[in-house]
C-alpha cells in the first residue's frame, strides 16, 4: 500500500474529536484575547486571567508530553519528527501564554500589564495552530492503525480463498473473524467520528457490506469445499470475495479521502442536486437580470434536467400517465425558460438597471413549473417502490427456488431464476430512481448502495439455488441457500426503511439518516426494561426506552460478534461428522442456533426482542448444555481407559459449572439500567465462556469416535431456533399513509419488544416504522 500523502502543516480537521478537544481552548484563548480590549480592568478579574493563562501552560504541558509518548513509540516513527517538533512549538506557545498573562505590578503595588492585544493574537495562533498539528498527527496514528487492521482482514480473505480442506479453513476463518471484530470496533469509532456526513454514509455502507457478508462467506466457503467441482458454487462463494474486497477498498478510500476512488471515473447526475442548482440560477437572475452568461447556464442546467429525467421515462416500470406528465412539465419548463430568457435580452436592449415586473412574474412561473416536476418525480419513483412492496414478489420467488433445488428440479430452478432476475433489476430501477429523488446526501449514498447490493446478491442467490439442484441433498448447500434468502429479505427490508426516509424527506419533515453500526442500534435491543421487585414477585415495569452509551454499546457488541463467530465454528465442527444426525451433533446445532439468536439480540435484530427475551433464551441454552454434558458423559463411558478418556472427562466436569453460573445470572433481579447492563453483559459473556467449552468438548468427542470407531446415541430431539416467539402486536391506522407498524408494543410480560417486519407482507412505502 502507497504510503499516504499527508501535510499536518494544512490544519484541516476531518473529525469531530479533534474538533471538540479544540473547543475549551478556543474558550479560553478567546477569553485573554477579549481581557486586553478592556482599558480598565479590576483586581479580580486580573487575577482571573492570570490564572486562565497558567491553567492553559499547565494542560498544553500535559498534552505535549502525550504527544510526545506517541512520538517515541517504535511504531510511528514515521511522524516521530515531525511529531516532536510540533510539541515544541505547542509547549513554546503555552509557556508564552502564561508570561503574556503574567502581571506586573508598579511602585504603588497596582498591577500593570504592558502586553499589546496584538502579541496575545499572535501568541493564541501560534498555540492553535501547533496544538491542531499535535493532533492531526495522533489522528494520522489512529489511521495507520484502522489501516493495518484493514489489510490484516485482506490477508486473511486470500488465505480463506486459497484454502483446499474443512480443518484449514476453520483455522483460517477463526482468524478472520477476530481480525474482522477489530476492525468493526475502529471503522465504527471512525464512522461517528467524521464530520462529512457522505463520509460518515459511505463508511456505514462499506461495514454494513462486510458484517452482512460473514455469515454468507462462511456457507459458500463450506458448500465450495464440499462441493468442489461445482462451477455454481464457486461463482457463488467468488461473489462474495470480491463484493467484500470492494467494501475494504471503500473503507480505504473513506479514511483516506480518496474522492477518485470513492465517486468513480464518473458521477451520476442526481435530479435532486442539479433541480435545486437550477432552482438558485433562476432565483439569482433577479440580480443578473438573466443577462448573456446566466442564460447560458440556465439552457445548460435544464438540457441536464431534461437528460436526467430519462431515467424516469425510459424504465419500463413507469407508467403510462407518470411518463406523460414528466414529459408535459419538461416541455412547460422548456417554455418558461424561453420566456425567461426573452425578457432578458429585452432588458438588455433597454439597459434597465432594476429587474423588471415581468422578469419577477417569469421568475416565479419558472419556480413553479420546476417544483412541480420535482414532486412529479418524486410520486413516480415512490409509486414504483410502493407497487413492488405491494406485489411482495421476493417471498414466492425465494420459496420457489428453495424447493426447487431441493427437488432437484434443475429446470424449474433456471425458469425461476429468469424471473427472480428480472425481479432485481426492477429493484435496482427503483434503487436509481430513489438516488435521483433523495434529498440529501447520506440517502442519495444509501439507495447507490442499495442498488450495488441487489445487482451483486441477485446472481449470488440464482447460483446458490443452481447449486443445491445439482446437489440436491446436500445440507450445506440448502442451508448456503438459506442464508442468501435470508440476506435478500434483510436488504428488502432495509430498502423500506430507505424508502421511508426519503418519503418523509420528500415531504418536508426532518429525516434523521439511519445509520449503520455493528452495535446496539438506538431504540432496539439495547432500550432497556427496568425490573423492580416488590415482595417475592419479580414484575416487569416498562419506562421509557433508554441509550447506551457507546462503551456499553461497544462492550456488548463485542461479546456479541466474538459468539457468532463460535456459533461458525461449531457449525464447522458439526459438520465434520459423518453421521449429522447424532445426539452430540444435534445438541451442538441447537446450542449454536440460540447463540445466534443471542447474537442477533446485540444487533438489536433477531425474535429476541427484550432483555426478559435473551435471559430467557440464555436458561434454554444452559438446559441444552446440561443436556449435551448428560449425552457426551454416556458417550465418554464408552472410551477404552486412557488419556483420551481422563481428558474428555476433565473438560466435561466445567459444564456444570458454567451452567450453573448462567442460570444464577439469569435469575437475579435486577433495578435500574447499569444493573440492567451487567446482567446482559454478564449474560452474553457467560453464554460465551459455555459455548466455548462445549465447542472444544464437540471437537475433541469427534476425534475419539474417529479414532475408536464409536457410534453416538440417536434420539428424538426438538430442534430449537429459538425461544417461544414473543407474542406480536401489530398496531395499523387507517389514515392516508396506510399501515403504518409502531414502533413498540407491548410484551406480555410488561416489558416493551420490537415490532418485526420482516416476512410480512409490505403494503406501501409508508408502512413500515423504524425497526
Amino acid at each position: 500500500m502507497a504510503a499516504a500523502k499527508f501535510d499536518s502543516r494544512s490544519l484541516e480537521i476531518k473529525t469531530k474529536s479533534i474538533e471538540q478537544t479544540l473547543v475549551p481552548l478556543v474558550t479560553q484563548i478567546t477569553t485573554l484575547v477579549n481581557h486586553k480590549e478592556k482599558a480598565k480592568k479590576s483586581e479580580k478579574a486580573t487575577k482571573a486571567v492570570v490564572d486562565v493563562g497558567q491553567a492553559v501552560n499547565i494542560a498544553v504541558e500535559r498534552f505535549v508530553r502525550v504527544g510526545e509518548a506517541i512520538a517515541i513509540d517504535d511504531e510511528n516513527a514515521d511522524i516521530k519528527d515531525e511529531m516532536l517538533d510540533a510539541c515544541k512549538e505547542a509547549r513554546t506557545a503555552g509557556q508564552n501564554i502564561a508570561k503574556l498573562t503574567d502581571v506586573q505590578y508598579d511602585e504603588a503595588g497596582q498591577p500593570v500589564n504592558y502586553t499589546e492585544k496584538s502579541a496575545m493574537v499572535r501568541a493564541a495562533r501560534g498555540l492553535l495552530s501547533a496544538v491542531t498539528r499535535v493532533l492531526l498527527l495522533a489522528d494520522r496514528v489512529v489511521v495507520k492503525q484502522l489501516l493495518k487492521a484493514k489489510d490484516k482482514v485482506s490477508a486473511s480473505l486470500n488465505k480463506l480463498e486459497l484454502v483446499g480442506n474443512f480443518t484449514d479453513f476453520v483455522q483460517a476463518f477463526s482468524q478472520f473473524g477476530s481480525e474482522m471484530v477489530e476492525l468493526a470496533h475502529l471503522t465504527g469509532d471512525r464512522q461517528n467520528d467524521l464530520k462529512d456526513e457522505k463520509l460518515r454514509a459511505k463508511m456505514g455502507a462499506a461495514r454494513a457490506v462486510l458484517e452482512k457478508s460473514t455469515m454468507m462467506l462462511l456457507t459458500s466457503c463450506k458448500t465450495c469445499l464440499r462441493h468442489p467441482d461445482c462451477e455454481s458454487a464457486k461463482e457463488n462463494r467468488d461473489g462474495v470475495f470480491s463484493h467484500m474486497r470492494r467494501a475494504l477498498d471503500m473503507i480505504y478510500s473513506v479514511v483516506m479521502d480518496d474522492q477518485t476512488r470513492q465517486n468513480g471515473p464518473s458521477t451520476p447526475l442526481i435530479m435532486h442536486n442539479i433541480l435545486k442548482d437550477f432552482t438558485d440560477l433562476v432565483e439569482s437572475s433577479r440580480v443578473t437580470q438573466a443577462d448573456a452568461p446566466s442564460r447560458d447556464k440556465l439552457v445548460r442546467a435544464l438540457d441536464q434536467i431534461i437528460d436526467a429525467t430519462q431515467d424516469f421515462t425510459d424504465s419500463a416500470y413507469t407508467s403510462h400517465e407518470h411518463r406523460e406528465k414528466i414529459l408535459s412539465y419538461c416541455d412547460k419548463a422548456k417554455m418558461e425558460l424561453h420566456t425567461l430568457a426573452k425578457l432578458g435580452v429585452t432588458i438588455e436592449k433597454n439597459e434597465c438597471m432594476y429587474p423588471t415586473e415581468d422578469l419577477e412574474t417569469a421568475i416565479i412561473k419558472m419556480c413553479k413549473i420546476t417544483q412541480d416536476l420535482k414532486k412529479q418525480l418524486q410520486d413516480t419513483a415512490l409509486d414504483q417502490a410502493s407497487e413492488i412492496f405491494q406485489n411482495n414478489e421476493d417471498h414466492d420467488l425465494l420459496t420457489t427456488l428453495k424447493n426447487g433445488g431441493v427437488a432437484g428440479d434443475l429446470d424449474k430452478v433456471e425458469e425461476y431464476s429468469l424471473k427472480f432476475s428480472e425481479h432485481t433489476e426492477q429493484l435496482q430501477e427503483a434503487c436509481r430512481l430513489l438516488r435521483h429523488i433523495a434529498g440529501n446526501s447520506p440517502l442519495q449514498i444509501t439507495a447507490e448502495h442499495a442498488e450495488s447490493n441487489m445487482r451483486v446478491l441477485g446472481p449470488q442467490i440464482v447460483s446458490a439455488a443452481q447449486t443445491l439442484s445439482i446437489h440436491p441433498t446436500s445440507k450445506i448447500a440448502k442451508e448456503n441457500l438459506d442464508v442468501f434468502a435470508e440476506a435478500w429479505e434483510l436488504q428488502i427490508n432495509d430498502l423500506s426503511l430507505l424508502v421511508k426516509e426519503i418519503n418523509e424527506v420528500c415531504q418536508g419533515k426532518v429525516g434523521e439518516k439511519q445509520v449503520y453500526l455493528s452495535l446496539p442500534r438506538p431504540g432496539h435491543a439495547h432500550n432497556l426494561i427496568y425490573i423492580q421487585k416488590h415482595g417475592t414477585t419479580l414484575k416487569t415495569v416498562a419506562v421509557k426506552p433508554v441509550k447506551l452509551d457507546p462503551e456499553e454499546q461497544a462492550k456488548i457488541a463485542k461479546a456479541g460478534l466474538e459468539m457468532k463467530l463460535m456459533t461458525s465454528e461449531l457449525d464447522a465442527d458439526a459438520e465434520k461428522w459423518e453421521d449429522p444426525e447424532n445426539d452430540i451433533v444435534k445438541r451442538a446445532k441447537n446450542m449454536s442456533s440460540m447463540a445466534y439468536s443471542m447474537y442477533l439480540f446485540t444487533r438489536g435484530e433477531g425474535p429476541l426482542k427484550t432483555t426478559q427475551d435473551l435471559f430467557t433464551q440464555a436458561e434454554y441454552f444452559a438446559e441444552e448444555g446440561n443436556k449435551l454434558y448428560r449425552t457426551i458423559k454416556e458417550f465418554a463411558a464408552r472410551i477404552p481407559e486412557g488419556t483420551q478418556r481422563m481428558e474428555i472427562l476433565s473438560y466435561l466436569e466445567k459444564i456444570p459449572t458454567y451452567c450453573q453460573q448462567l442460570h444464577f445470572t439469569t435469575k437475579s433481579p435486577t433495578t435500574g439500567k447499569v444493573a440492567t447492563f451487567t446482567k446482559v453483559d454478564s449474560t452474553i459473556n457467560e453464554t460465551k465462556n459455555l459455548m466455548a467449552a462445549i465447542a472444544r468438548l464437540v471437537t475433541f468427542s469427534h476425534t475419539i469416535a474417529t479414532t475408536y470407531n464409536l457410534d453416538v446415541a440417536h434420539s428424538p430431539i426438538r430442534q430449537w431456533r429459538s425461544p417461544p416467539p414473543p407474542i406480536m402486536s401489530y398496531h395499523t391506522n387507517n389514515d392516508d399513509t396506510e399501515s403504518v407498524k409502531s414502533h413498540y408494543s407491548t410484551h406480555s410480560d410488561g416489558g416493551l419488544m420490537r415490532s418485526s417486519v420482516m416476512h410480512k407482507p409490505m403494503t406501501s412505502f409508508g408502512a413500515f416504522e423504524r425497526i
